[in-house]
């Protein structure tokens, strides 16, 4: 089934039309027809023979940019004057930038903000470590750290071409908490290597977000960051995703009437979501959960199981169950999917236990198509934009840094990423509650503070703060 065209690949055509009744519904006729949408008209101006006209288009692809493009060329009396991609417009020359926060206006201001006065900062500095955080850019600000070796949808591309997620994400963290993001991408996929690095800039941030690092590399990399700095270390591939999960199936099982202690959970994705997924689900009271990868289900005493894989076979599936995903999920009450495209079948949900929680969140294409999960799945869940229940990490890191930050913490516990969910779940009230609507808005601007300040005082509930 086609996809709906979306603002990804909208194009903006400036286009002159005749000044006579009816062309400007010819071009709009002549858009749809190829599946196309109009989302928006701008810079209308009219003159005697014509008018000139901003027409906003959100296509499917670049190759349905094509098509409206050849089908607006075909009519007369319209001429295209000009032809935006609205995506790499909103890119160029990047999305962020450092802005000063002291005046420089005269000598004083000089004298202050840089020689002789920074000395006397510099020297508190130093005599007292711990005023880096008061009295520098490291109190409010991430490196948002990758090698571009898993982004999202798109796979190993390389620390370039990563660059303009981490960019997004920067900006992220800004308009949702205020929080001073950077992208630092490198040039190296080596785990030692990057471990090191990312040791060796930390002083001048407060917390560093790890992105789009592949797996079991990224567990590696983690853990050896926690242990070794004194400022949170996120990998938001993994605990973003689990934290907005755990909120939403929080919410879905309200929705059906079903504990958390009661369900069975089938995870098909074994990688760094999918793990950190069991992991949260397991601290929440979930008792049984499957894994399933490429191979099927992961169970301990299978081989061919890297450490992070060997941990999940340990700790889930006790009953061994083998098998493809199809064999494993029958009677399953929820379903989390962080893998690809087209892996369920509406027969497959038709297996499932009563009242069956799909979470299809493999981007851009999920493991089900909500048209194809209509009337069998009681709640679905999806990674994007323009379906309900979008699950995003936006409702989780930008408000988890913002919370870690103000509270001094130097780590982030499992207490804290909990505590974050259940901000999550509790920004949708009772009566705004339903099987299309189990999580808020990423434009919520209420979750960001939220969860901030739940983050914040689990990190003093948990002794992680540092001393003041």
């Amino acid at each position: 089934m086609a996809d709906t065209p979306t603002a990804a690949f909208s194009v903006r055509i400036r286009v002159r039309l005749n000044n006579e009744p009816g062309a400007l519904g010819r071009l709009a006729a002549a858009i749809g027809s190829v599946g196309a949408n109009i989302t928006g008209l701008e810079g209308f101006e009219a003159k005697a023979s014509h008018l000139d006209e901003d027409v906003v288009v959100n296509c499917r692809s670049e190759a349905h940019q094509d098509e409206v493009r050849a089908a607006v060329e075909d009519l007369a009396g319209i001429e295209i004057l000009g032809w935006d991609d609205r995506t790499f417009a909103m890119h160029q020359g990047g999305k962020i930038e450092v802005l000063p926060l002291a005046p420089v206006g005269d000598r004083d201001d000089l004298s202050m903000a840089y020689t002789p006065g920074v000395a006397r900062v510099c020297n508190a500095i130093a005599a007292e470590p711990s005023r880096v955080h008061e009295l520098t850019i490291k109190r409010n600000t991430v490196a948002i750290v990758s090698d571009g070796s898993a982004v999202l949808g798109l796979g190993n591309i390389g620390p370039e071409a990563a660059l303009p997620v981490m960019e997004g994400k920067a900006l992220l963290f800004k308009e949702f908490a205020g929080v001073d993001g950077f992208p630092v991408c490198l040039r190296t996929s080596s785990p030692a290597e990057i471990i090191e690095t990312v040791e060796r800039i930390a002083p001048a941030f407060g917390g560093i977000n790890l992105e789009d690092i592949a797996a079991p590399e990224c567990f590696e990399i983690e853990e050896a960051l926690k242990a070794s700095l004194d400022i949170p270390v996120f990998h938001d591939d993994q605990h973003g995703t689990a934290v907005v999960v755990l909120a939403a199936l929080e919410n879905a099982l309200r929705i059906v009437d079903k504990k958390m202690a009661d369900v069975n959970v089938v995870i098909a994705g074994v990688g760094a979501a999918g793990v950190a997924c069991a992991r949260i689900l397991l601290e929440a009271g979930v008792p049984h959960v499957i894994g399933v990868d490429r191979k099927g289900a992961i169970w301990e005493g299978r081989d061919d199981l890297n450490p992070a894989k060997q941990w999940f076979a340990e700790h889930t599936n006790p009953d061994h169950r083998a098998g493809s995903l199809t064999e494993v999920l029958p009677g399953a009450d929820v379903f989390i999917g962080v893998s690809g495209p087209g892996l369920l079948t509406a027969d497959d949900l038709r297996s499932m236990g009563t009242d069956p929680i799909v979470f299809a969140l493999a981007n851009p294409d999920p493991e089900i198509r909500p048209e194809e999960a209509a009337g069998l799945a009681a709640v679905l869940a999806t990674g994007r934009s323009d379906f309900p229940n979008q699950i995003n990490n936006v409702l989780c890191f930008p408000g988890i840094f913002r919370g870690a930050l103000d509270a001094g913490a130097t780590t982030i516990t499992e207490g804290m990423k909990l505590a974050a969910a259940e901000a999550i779940a509790g920004a949708v009230s009772d009566d705004d509650l339903a099987a299309d609507f189990i999580i808020p808005s990423v434009f919520d601007h209420r979750v960001g503070p939220l969860v901030a300040q739940a983050a914040a005082a689990a990190a003093v509930r948990d002794g992680v703060i540092r001393s003041h």
